[in-house]
């Protein structure tokens, strides 16, 4: 038996240590999952505390993952384990019996998981902690004092630099659809032959006491005015096959206009910066900012400024001859750009270079490279950024 609760020791820490460093390369990422469930649940008051949550949650699941192995103060950590697996049950049942949340987050972007996956990993995971909560007295740390202490302080202060590090800098390991290397276009284009998600509109109903649940092809026969409406939700009937990593990205001028693919078509070098708001202005527009303007003019090479804050965007840049502002989806920019703003080096519709405002140098750099596009014309410019068109 203790032969056997080592390998499970092993397999429990490794699996939280391992969910533990993906999700802190993307901390966001978890909060913006978490926000997915506060949304569906009506909690949304508890949206400004998810990131605070998320950050905390990843430095939990490694520290814990490491003490189980070690065997550190497992009367602690296997009570910890034993309830934080049981609400991870609950989530991935919830997400798997409802349908309302496509995936769970469990390994963050990198390894996305269906919600039956996500289920099943946790119910083993449940019986793997069970057998350590059953023998916890029995388990002792193979370290001696201080040792313990010293590692799972290394811990904490590695995973919360290495998450400060992402919120700053970007991820590590940029797992998004919208990666360096990437073309945008291409990504956006369905595979033939794939079929989309299939979807039930479920209503729930109370009659009497009890809670009633159908979809609206299967009304009850007695259906009046007896029946008080509780709820409606969307279920996942079939999971669709090959959909398009990129499903919702597009740009519009001022006036409302598509140029989608005119301007991910340029022949040359363009420079768009993703702002989802502009809390932090003054952080970025300064003199590098100035900077990377006169580079990039020097060189003819087109400045865009996407946004989902219309009205600010016109009230900072509205007159800068040297600056394009287009619109686009708030949530499509926060996960095209986890850090706020984010600039993208791009040449037609590939993405050549991504990097976090405080990075400007490597910007800089980039650019530095860039030959100059002899052939721009100002007015072509001007016509590109106000053209109609659509996705071939």
């Amino acid at each position: 038996m203790k032969k056997s609760l080592i390998v499970i020791r092993w397999i429990v820490g490794l699996l939280f240590i391992f969910s533990g460093l993906i999700k802190a390369n993307d901390p966001l990422g978890l909060s913006y999952k978490m926000q997915e469930f506060f949304e569906v649940w009506n909690l949304n008051s508890l949206n400004d505390y998810s990131l605070a949550l998320s950050l905390v949650m990843n430095v939990f699941e490694v520290l814990a993952g490491v003490a189980v192995i070690i065997g550190w103060r497992m009367r602690l950590f296997s009570w910890l384990l034993l309830l934080l697996i049981i609400f991870f049950c609950f989530l991935t049942a919830y997400a798997y019996l409802t349908g309302n949340i496509k995936t769970c987050g469990c390994f963050g972007d990198c390894i996305p998981l269906t919600p039956l996956t996500s289920f099943i990993k946790d119910v083993i995971l449940l019986i793997l902690i069970l057998v350590l909560f059953v023998n916890r007295n029995n388990i002792v740390s193979s370290l001696p004092m201080p040792l313990p202490q010293i590692l799972l302080l290394a811990c904490i202060t590695g995973i919360a630099w290495m998450q400060s590090y992402a919120l700053n800098h970007l991820p590590f390991k940029d797992c998004l659809p919208f990666r360096t290397g990437t073309n945008i276009i291409e990504s956006m284009r369905v595979p033939t032959g794939a079929k989309p998600d299939s979807f039930a509109l479920t209503f729930k109903y109370k009659k009497n006491g009890e809670i009633k649940e159908f979809d609206a092809n299967s009304f009850p026969a007695d259906f009046d005015s007896t029946y008080e409406f509780i709820d409606r939700y969307q279920k996942l009937v079939k999971k669709g096959s090959d959909a398009p990593a990129i499903a919702d990205f597009s740009l519009q001028t001022m006036n409302g206009k598509d140029v989608t693919v005119s301007v991910l078509n340029q022949g040359n070098y363009y420079v768009m910066l993703l702002v989802n708001d502009f809390s932090n202005y003054a952080e970025w527009h300064n003199k590098e900012f100035d900077t990377l303007l006169s580079r990039l003019n020097a060189k003819h090479l087109p400045f865009v400024i996407v946004t989902s804050d219309k009205n600010k965007a016109a009230e900072l840049f509205g007159t800068n001859k040297n600056i394009h502002i287009l619109l686009s989806d708030g949530t499509v920019i926060k996960t095209a750009a986890r850090v706020n703003p984010t600039y993208f080096i791009m040449q037609l519709a590939n993405i050549k270079g991504k990097y976090s405002y405080r990075d400007m140098d490597k910007v800089l750099e980039q650019i530095g490279r860039v030959p100059v596009d002899e052939d721009y014309d100002e007015s072509d410019a001007i016509d590109l950024f106000n053209e109609t068109d659509t996705l071939p």
